[in-house]
C-alpha cells in the first residue's frame, strides 16, 4: 500500500486568453514550490519600478541582484508558513495577530516574545496584533529600550559622570550610531581611547622618570628650539672647515665666489635677506672656530645670540667662540630629548586637558562602560529577532499581493485592484488609461515593446522637483487627435498629479471603430487635401495671369500701343465645352447605372447592398485590425522593463476596452441639445428637393447618353 502524499488540487481560471492559477487559500501558497514553474506567468520580476513596498522586495530579494526570481518568492512564503500556525493568514494581509503565531517551535517563541517586547517599547503591551506601521521605525523601538544588542552605548539614561566621560570619548575619536539613532561607543572604540590615553599619558611622564630626558630641566624645550634653529648652519659650517683641512683649495670656494658677492652686491640689502643667508655662517678656513659675537652673518646674529643664551652658557659657559667638538657635545646633550620628542604619540586625544585625561585614567570608567557595552551585546539575539519580526509581519501583509502578480496576473485580468506594474491613470483626449508603466529609457522600452501590438504613447510626466517617464497602452477610442506634444494630466498610485506630455508613440490599431472609419477618414483627407491643392494651384495662376495681364498692358500704354481685345477662339471654347459634356456623361451614365441598378433591387435587398458596399470599403481594416487587437500582448511590455513574463498574456479586444475608457455622461445628466453657437444649417427640405432634381438630372443624362 502507497503511503507517497497526495498532491495537491490546483485550480485555474482563464483570462488573458491563458490558464491562470488561482491562489484562494493558504495551502495554495503553501505547496506553491510544487506547480509546475511553466505554469507561473512571470518567473522573475524587477525590484525597482513597481507599486510595491520596497522593504519588503529588499527582503525576499536575498541575493540582492534586485531581481525576485521563483525560488526567492517560494522560499519567502516557506519561511512565514513555517512560522504560522495556519498558512490562511497570508491570505488576509494586514496587521499580523499574535495569535497566528507558532509558538511550538523554539523559534516561533522567540519571535513571539520579540513581537510581544516591541509592542511593549512602544506602550502596547495590551495590543493583540502588530502591524508593519509598528516595526518599520527601528529607532522608535530600540529607543524604548536600555539594551537593543548591537554593541554600542549611548550617553542617554546613564549616570552623568558616564554620560560626561561618553562625551569625551565622542568628541577625540567620534562615535558610532545606535539601533536608537542615537550617538554612542562600541567596545573598540572605548579600548581604543584608553589605549591612547595610557600612551599618551606615559609620554607626558617620561621626563619625570629620566633625567636625560631634560638636560636643562624646565628650559629644555626652549633650548632644544634653539638648537634646532641653527643646528644644519652650524653642521654646514665645520663640514666646510674640514674640506679646507682637505685641500687648501676649497677654502676660498667655501666662502663664496666673487661672481656670487658680486650678484648681490648691487641689491638692497637687509639683515634678514634670504641671499645674505645663503651664505656661510662664518669665514671659512682650515681650523676656524665659529665665532659667537663678532665675524657672524648677519642673518644668524639673532638665532646664534639666543643658541649662546639658552644653550652654550647653560651648559658650558661664557664662550665667545666654539669649536667643533664643543658643538658635537651640545648636540649629544639633547640626543635623549629628540628622541623622545620624537616618539610623541600621535593621537587626537590632545584635545583633552591632561588633568583631565589623566581622571578618566584614573577611574573605573572603562570597565563600567565595558560592561555595559556586553550587556548590551548580550541582547543582539532579541535584536535579531526584532527584525525577524518585522520581516514576517512585512510578509504576512505583502506575499498574497505579489504572488497574484507574480505567480498569476491575478490582480490585472480581474480588476480588483491594480497590478504592481501599474504605476496610474493617464487623462488625456478625453480617455483614462489604466494599463501605464514606469520606464526609463523610453527608446529601449520602445524597442521591445513594439512587439506587443499595443497603442503606446510614452510621457514625460514632471511635477515641482520630480520627473518620470511613463508608457500608457490606448486601447479604446481612435488615435486622430494623439500626437507628440500633447497634454495631459498623470495620476500616480499615491493620488499625486503629474503634468504628463507625450514624447513618444508606437503606433498600433486602437480598436475596431477606429479600424471602422479609417477608409472614410482617409478619403475625405484626400478629397481634401486634393481639393486644397487644386485650389491653391488655380489661384496661383489666376494670380499670375491678372499680374502678367496688368504689367503687359501697363508697358503697351506707356509706349502709347493700343491694346486690342483678345480675339474670341470659338473653336476653342467649343472643344472645351464637348470635353466637359463628355465628362459629365460619363460620370453620369456610371451614376445612373448605380442608381437605376439600386432602384430596381426590391426593398429588402437595398440595406443589404448598402451593408455589403461597407463591408467592401471597411471589411479589410477591420478585418486586420480584428486580427491584431486579439494578438495583443502584455509580455513585451513588461519584458522591457526587466520582466520575464513566462506566458502570452494577451489583451483581448473586450479586456483591452476596459483598460481604457471613455469619456460619458453621467447617469442620470441632463444636456440642453440646443446648441446657440452652432453653425447654420440649410432646412432639410431644401436638400431633399435639390438632391431629387439632381437624381433626376442624372437619370436623364444617362439615358440621353445611352440613347
Amino acid at each position: 500500500m502507497s503511503n507517497s502524499p497526495t498532491p495537491h488540487r490546483w485550480r485555474f481560471f482563464s483570462a488573458g486568453g491563458f490558464d491562470q492559477v488561482r491562489l484562494d487559500s493558504g495551502a495554495d501558497l503553501a505547496h506553491l514550490g510544487e506547480l509546475d514553474q511553466k505554469l507561473w506567468s512571470a518567473l522573475s520580476c524587477p525590484v525597482n519600478g513597481l507599486e510595491f513596498d520596497r522593504q519588503t522586495l529588499a527582503l525576499i530579494d536575498s541575493d540582492q541582484d534586485s531581481h525576485i526570481r521563483a525560488p526567492e518568492l517560494i522560499a519567502a512564503i516557506n519561511w512565514a508558513t513555517a512560522l504560522l500556525k495556519s498558512p490562511d493568514s497570508l491570505l488576509a494581509g494586514g496587521p499580523l495577530a499574535l495569535a497566528d503565531i507558532d509558538d511550538s517551535s523554539a523559534d516561533g517563541q522567540r519571535l513571539l516574545a520579540s513581537a510581544r517586547h516591541v509592542l511593549e517599547s512602544l506602550g502596547q503591551a495590551d495590543a493583540s496584533h502588530i502591524a508593519v506601521a509598528d516595526t518599520a521605525d527601528s529607532a522608535r523601538i530600540f529607543s524604548g529600550m536600555p539594551f537593543n544588542g548591537d554593541g554600542i552605548v549611548p550617553p542617554a539614561q546613564l549616570d552623568s559622570d558616564l554620560q560626561a566621560a561618553i562625551a569625551d570619548i565622542i568628541t577625540c575619536l567620534g562615535g558610532q550610531a545606535d539601533r536608537s539613532g542615537e550617538t554612542g561607543v562600541d567596545q573598540a572604540t572605548v579600548d581604543r581611547f584608553f589605549s591612547e590615553a595610557e600612551a599618551l599619558t606615559a609620554w607626558r611622564q617620561a621626563p619625570q622618570n629620566d633625567a636625560q630626558l631634560l638636560p636643562l630641566g624646565d628650559a629644555t624645550a626652549d633650548a632644544h628650539a634653539a638648537l634646532a634653529a641653527v643646528s644644519a648652519k652650524i653642521d654646514d659650517f665645520f663640514t666646510r672647515c674640514r674640506l679646507a683641512a682637505f685641500d687648501p683649495r676649497a677654502g676660498e670656494l667655501m666662502n663664496g665666489g666673487e661672481d656670487e658677492l658680486r650678484a648681490i652686491a648691487s641689491l638692497s640689502l637687509t639683515g634678514d635677506s634670504a641671499e645674505i643667508a645663503a651664505l656661510p655662517l662664518a669665514y671659512v678656513k682650515n681650523g676656524a672656530l665659529l665665532p659667537l659675537t663678532a665675524g657672524l652673518n648677519p642673518a644668524w646674529t639673532a638665532a646664534i645670540a639666543r643658541l649662546r643664551q639658552q644653550v652654550i652658557t647653560p651648559l658650558l659657559g661664557q664662550r665667545d667662540s666654539l669649536d667643533a667638538a664643543s658643538w658635537d657635545a651640545i648636540k649629544g646633550a639633547f640626543t635623549a630629548y629628540a628622541a623622545w620628542l620624537a616618539s610623541h604619540p600621535v593621537s587626537t586625544l590632545e584635545l583633552l586637558d591632561p588633568s583631565r585625561l589623566g581622571a578618566l585614567l584614573a577611574s573605573d570608567y572603562r570597565a563600567r562602560l565595558s560592561e555595559l557595552i556586553a550587556s548590551d551585546s548580550a541582547r543582539s539575539g532579541q535584536a535579531e529577532a526584532i527584525g525577524e519580526v518585522d520581516r514576517l509581519v512585512r510578509y504576512h501583509r505583502d506575499l498574497a499581493r505579489l504572488a497574484n502578480n507574480f505567480v498569476a496576473f491575478g490582480d490585472f485580468y480581474t480588476q480588483r485592484d491594480k497590478a504592481i506594474f501599474q504605476a496610474g491613470t493617464l487623462y488625456l483626449d478625453g480617455r483614462s488609461c489604466e494599463l501605464c508603466v514606469k520606464v526609463l529609457d523610453a527608446g529601449k522600452h520602445a524597442a521591445l515593446a513594439t512587439l506587443s501590438g499595443v497603442y503606446l504613447a510614452y510621457c514625460e510626466c514632471v511635477r515641482p522637483g520630480e520627473k518620470m517617464t511613463i508608457a500608457a497602452a490606448f486601447t479604446a477610442g481612435d488615435s486622430d487627435q494623439l500626437m507628440v506634444g500633447r497634454n495631459g494630466v498623470f495620476y500616480d498610485r499615491d493620488g499625486k498629479d503629474w503634468d504628463a506630455t507625450i514624447s513618444k508613440i508606437v503606433d498600433h490599431p486602437i480598436s475596431i471603430r477606429q479600424a471602422f472609419w479609417s477608409p472614410y477618414k482617409k478619403l475625405i483627407r484626400l478629397i481634401a487635401e486634393q481639393a486644397q491643392k487644386f485650389a491653391a494651384t488655380k489661384a496661383g495662376a489666376a494670380d499670375a495671369m491678372v499680374s502678367n495681364t496688368v504689367t503687359e498692358a501697363g508697358k503697351k500704354i506707356e509706349s502709347g500701343t493700343k491694346v486690342p481685345p483678345a480675339p474670341f477662339d470659338a473653336a476653342k471654347f467649343a472643344g472645351i465645352f464637348a470635353a466637359i459634356g463628355l465628362a459629365i456623361g460619363a460620370i453620369g451614365t456610371v451614376l445612373a447605372s448605380v442608381i437605376t441598378g439600386f432602384l430596381g433591387l426590391k426593398a429588402w435587398q437595398m440595406p443589404l447592398a448598402l451593408l455589403g458596399l461597407i463591408l467592401i470599403i471597411s471589411g479589410p481594416s477591420m478585418a486586420v485590425a480584428f486580427f491584431k487587437l486579439r494578438n495583443r500582448n502584455l509580455g513585451p511590455i513588461l519584458d522591457a522593463n526587466g520582466w520575464a513574463v513566462n506566458t502570452r498574456a494577451r489583451i483581448n479586444i473586450p479586456f483591452g476596452t476596459a483598460l481604457t475608457h471613455l469619456a460619458e455622461l453621467p447617469e442620470g445628466a441632463e444636456r440642453a441639445l440646443i446648441d446657440p453657437y452652432a453653425e447654420k444649417q440649410t432646412p432639410w427640405k431644401f436638400y431633399l428637393v435639390l438632391g431629387a432634381l439632381g437624381m433626376g438630372l442624372l437619370i436623364y443624362v444617362g439615358r440621353a447618353a445611352g440613347m
